[in-house]
């Protein structure tokens, strides 16, 4: 055995024989606590022994006589595999004629001369030994003789016309029928009284095997193989029952009881044959195993009562019967442990808001503790519908807000301790895309934006990432990844998808995408594109039954190269002047072989399609009428489908004209009970697609098939399909109706299912009919308004919505077809809970006083209960008085005071700016003049005077600006302050600017554009605004 480990080691690769260590095996762990043993596990040596020597015979049979070659393999474990080859290791060829038994024969339902040969040999291979022994070869010799007679079916396996098969549950059910008889039998399996299972069954040795896998009890029955040729049929019945070892209902589960508890193992398992249950305490049978006055063992239970440290064992529970056992541990531990909690004390936990918070207090204890939770440091106990108390501690808050942020405090306590624990949450604000990126349209070669401007809360980190076509980005430097977007250059063709714009933080992620379209440039004017022309010259060449040679001459393409071109034809028998799709082929292709159908009237016409799109349609061709034939296909869309109880509709999709193949066309309609009529029952029918068969059983499974016909005869075999005759209402109402009340507005209602059989149609559900009896706290009935839900398919359950608080209510369930409703199951009656009262009908004052009022209210129009008090609340107002100051006579005086004012200052400035002033710099300006104002004054002579009438004017050619025609902030500011610090300047008592003409002239340094020159009198003039 290994060190530290319960693992057991058997090597045998130093000598050692495997026999001496063939036998039964179990292992026992122990410690002071108790012991828990484990299954049985067998060991066997494993097997391949040779092939007893036989001398064999050689086979003489008569051609079509049958043959059974026996393998005999022998005996290994486990068992070998078996296969048949020739002398050149190949396998022989298998089919439904020859074909190896489970048990590894070789038959034949009838022998052939070239099934005579010398080299049959038969191979056992021995997996786990990875040996092959082989046969002696055997002979076979094919005599004829004529004429062959030909035979009906006889079964050469299994013999007799039943049998008998036992196998487990959970197996694979394997059965055979192999038959012989000329020409080769067909075999077919049904189930006497049922349907072979959809999903589990399968058909193998060309279905000479019924293979079912997982077989349970439900698979028991007669299982019928029936062998047919055309000259009769025999059949044989498997009568199949599945046994079933221990398999586990309820398993023993681990207990941990705190001293003085009470609990209970339960130990459930079912079987065929029922099992039997034994006990064992510590690996020892309990019965001698030591007393425990707190243990009582009732059957497959054991119950323990006031329970003390010293009860703490292992318990074992053997589940038994003759096809194998269950074996189960369960750890009964007595603690006495004072609580602790397991969540990491100050957690923090951020959700985003309106989601669902998920706190956790993980905590342990012997008796099991009691967990509540506050909030805030002295809050009171959590309780209400705003939270959701989970059995492992967790407080839920189905929908987080802004004020749920905060500290909560988690207390689990019982008999032995106290212990609590703060956790922190965040309630964080939700990411949103407020501008998401638009559709875009853009030409070859250019430039496209997608924007993707977020908000989200700013304790959280956002990362931004693009997809193309939900994939990453291409590695390529034409992409440009902003902060708000991403930039596309120079677009080509490959660029064209959907971009997808993913913004995630740690708490959540959102996403908008729009799609790029890239379309070539506009072409150059010169090239115009069109549809090309139609194409001429139709000719029908090479004309036989079933197809033709059609040609053409194409139209001018228009400088768009035709890509492909379509045929149509028109039937002018059946459809005049429709015209159907037949074929498109290449636009370099101007031939095509036409496949025909019989009995049409064909003309055809071809359509050029390029870039630009299609070509009107070209003139017709000839027609070409084609001879009559047998139907090529069969009416599709086959069902059958009862409108009553005792009828089967059948009803099908009718050929069309040109499918028909021929004059006459009709339908042989046919139909056979499944599993129950060996003959078809059938019936000729023409212009129809329905019929209806009568005196049917009520929703029994038909056979049925439809084939048409015409004057020349029959479409190929149809296929089968499988219908129902109609329906008729449920005989069974549903049994065993449970309710469970959640909450005072909500209820569970159980029930078991109907027998399939009593339904006598298609499951649809179940409806639940609920009323509301009374409200138990008015005692006063009303009108009785039933209310319905359905549920579909086979559901035993449903929740009951809506209900209202503090009432009696009676529901009944039925069950639904396709026919209508069964019978009502009894009424149940349940009651609801209290629940919170509506508000008070009304509440108005009266009597009032100076020190004194009187309040009168209305009892709530649902009280959902009995009322216990009302609760009144109520707060002092202070009266306030406003004065709006807009009413008062004297601001609106003084307001038309400033407005008269006003009106008068602006008449002076008018005047003022109409009458212009002479400044003493005029003569100076004469003497000096500037070179650069001359032209100005030529222009217009406004310079004669100097006038303020040009001050709101743009500057003229004379004026001086930055070199690149920009004027500054410093330039146009109206400030007199700042203009004549800048140049060291003043103005004299009549106006004239004294410091720029006072023969000092002091330069500046240059600052940006502007120019280092003391500014001109224009410069001035229009700086003084």
């Amino acid at each position: 055995m290994k060190p530290n480990s319960g693992t057991l080691v058997i090597n045998i690769m130093n000598g050692g024989k495997a026999e001496a260590y063939e036998g039964v095996y179990q292992c026992t762990a122990r410690n002071e606590r108790g012991a828990a043993i484990s299954n049985n596990i067998v060991i066997r040596p494993s097997r391949s022994p040779l092939w007893t020597k036989e001398k064999l015979e050689p086979n003489q049979v008569r051609e079509g006589d049958s043959l059974v070659l026996h393998c005999r393999p022998p005996v290994g474990l486990p068992p070998p595999i078996i296969f048949w080859m020739d002398n050149a290791f190949q396998r022989l060829p298998q089919s439904e004629r020859v074909s190896q038994g489970l048990n590894g024969d070789l038959y034949f339902s009838n022998v052939q001369p070239e099934d005579t040969r010398e080299d049959y040999i038969c191979y056992a291979r021995f997996n786990h030994t990875q040996t092959i022994q082989q046969k002696q070869p055997i002979s076979v010799k094919v005599f004829s003789t004529k004429p062959v007679t030909e035979r009906p079916p006889i079964l050469l396996t299994p013999t007799g016309t039943t049998s008998n098969k036992v196998e487990l549950r959970g197996n694979v059910l394997l059965l055979e029928c192999i038959a012989a008889g000329l020409p080769t039998p067909v075999i077919r399996w049904i189930k006497e009284g049922g349907e072979l299972p959809a999903n589990r069954t399968l058909f193998e040795n060309f279905k000479k095997t019924l293979k079912i896998i997982d077989v349970s009890e439900a698979d028991s029955g007669n299982y019928k193989c029936i062998a047919r040729n055309i000259l009769g049929s025999t059949h044989h019945v498997i009568s199949v029952t599945v046994k079933a070892a221990p398999y586990w209902i309820t398993a023993p589960r681990n207990l941990v009881l705190s001293p003085g508890e009470d609990g209970t193992l339960i130990c459930r398992a079912n079987g065929n044959p029922k099992p039997s249950i034994s006990w064992l305490a510590n690996g020892v049978p309990i019965a001698i195993a030591p007393e425990d006055p707190s243990r009582k063992v009732d059957g497959d239970t054991i119950i323990f009562s006031a329970v003390q440290e010293r009860s703490s064992a292992v318990y074992q529970c053997n589940a038994s019967n003759e096809y194998g056992y269950l074996l189960a541990n369960a750890f009964v531990n007595v603690l006495a442990e004072p609580p602790r909690i397991l969540t990491p004390a100050n957690k923090l936990y951020q959700v985003i808001l309106d989601s669902p918070a998920l706190i956790d207090c993980a905590y342990f204890g012997s008796p099991k503790p009691e967990i509540e939770w506050f909030k805030g440091v002295k809050g009171s106990i959590l309780r209400g519908n705003e939270y959701v108390f989970h059995d492992n501690g967790t407080l839920e808050i189905p929908v987080a807000q802004k004020d749920s942020t905060g500290t909560y405090t988690c207390v689990a306590r019982n008999e032995l301790g106290k212990i609590q624990n703060e956790v922190q949450l965040e309630v964080k604000d939700p990411t949103m895309i407020i501008k998401q990126p638009e559709y875009k349209v853009i030409q070859r070669y250019g430039h496209v934006s997608f924007e993707c401007i977020i908000k989200h809360d700013s304790t959280l980190i956002p990362t931004v990432i693009w997809l193309k076509d939900n994939d990453e980005l291409p590695d390529d430097e034409r992409f440009l990844v902003g902060k708000d977007n991403l930039t596309i250059m120079n677009v080509t063709d490959k660029d064209d998808g959907t971009y997808t714009c993913i913004v995630n933080t740690t708490l959540d992620s959102v996403s908008a995408s729009a799609v790029l379209t890239v379309v070539a440039a506009p072409p150059t004017p010169a090239i115009i594109y069109a549809r090309p022309n139609p194409p001429f010259d139709l000719e029908l060449t090479g004309q036989l039954e079933r197809s033709i040679e059609l040609s053409w001459i194409p139209g001018d393409e228009n400088n768009s190269p035709i890509t492909s071109f379509v045929i149509e034809y028109e039937d002018g028998l059946h459809e005049p002047g429709v015209w159907h799709y037949q074929t498109e082929v290449p636009g370099s292709q101007t031939t095509v072989q036409l496949k025909l159908s019989p009995y049409v009237n064909y003309s055809f016409r071809v359509i050029a399609v390029n870039e630009i799109g299609r070509s009107q349609p070209s003139e017709p061709s000839e027609q070409y009428l084609t001879k009559s034939a047998n139907p090529d296909e069969n009416p599709s869309n086959v069902q059958g489908i009862g409108s009553e109880p005792d009828n089967l509709v059948i009803t099908w999709e009718s050929l069309k004209g040109f499918q028909s193949n021929g004059p006459g066309l009709q339908y042989k309609v046919s139909w056979r009970q499944k599993d129950v009529d060996d003959e078809w029952t059938s019936v000729v029918v023409a212009n129809v697609s329905k019929y209806i068969v009568s005196g049917t059983p009520t929703f029994v499974p038909y056979e049925i098939k439809v084939q048409a016909l015409n004057d020349l005869g029959y479409a190929p075999e149809p296929s089968e399909v499988i219908g129902h005759s109609g329906e008729d209402l449920p005989m069974v109402a549903p049994g065993n109706v449970q309710v469970h009340v959640i909450n005072s507005t909500l209820a569970k209602v159980h029930w078991d299912p109907v027998p399939l059989k009593s339904v006598r149609g298609h499951l649809q559900g179940y409806k639940v009919y609920y009323w509301k009896v009374q409200s138990l706290s008015r005692r006063s009935k009303r009108h009785i308004e039933k209310k319905i839900l359905t549920f579909r398919g086979n559901k035993t359950f449903g929740m009951l919505p809506g209900l209202e608080p503090y009432s009696s209510y009676k529901l009944n369930v039925r069950v639904v077809n396709g026919k209508g409703e069964g019978p009502a199951s009894p009424d149940k009656v349940f009651k609801t809970p209290e629940g919170v009262p509506s508000s008070p009908s009304f509440l108005k004052i009266t009597n009032p006083t100076l020190d004194s009022l009187t309040l009168e209210w209305g009892s709530p129009t649902h009280p959902n209960g009995v009322l216990i008090s009302y609760i009144l609340k109520f707060q002092p107002t202070m009266a306030s008085r406003q004065v709006d100051i807009a009413t008062q006579g004297w601001f609106i005086g003084l307001m038309c005071a400033v407005a008269l004012l006003i009106l008068i200052l602006l008449i002076v400035c008018f005047i003022r700016r109409n009458k212009g002033g002479k400044y003493p710099v005029k003569e100076k300006e004469d003497a000096h003049a500037d070179p650069e104002i001359q032209p100005m004054k030529e222009d217009d002579g406004t310079f004669g005077e100097y006038s303020d009438a040009e001050d709101h004017k743009p500057l003229k050619k004379g004026s001086r600006t930055p070199s690149d025609r920009t004027v500054k902030k410093e330039d146009s500011d109206d400030s007199l302050v700042d203009y004549g610090e800048g140049v060291n300047g003043q103005f004299n008592e009549d106006g004239s600017f004294i410091g720029q003409y006072s023969g000092k002239k002091e330069k500046e340094p240059a600052e940006g554009n502007e120019s280092s020159e003391a500014p001109s009198p224009v410069n001035a003039m229009n700086s003084f605004v």
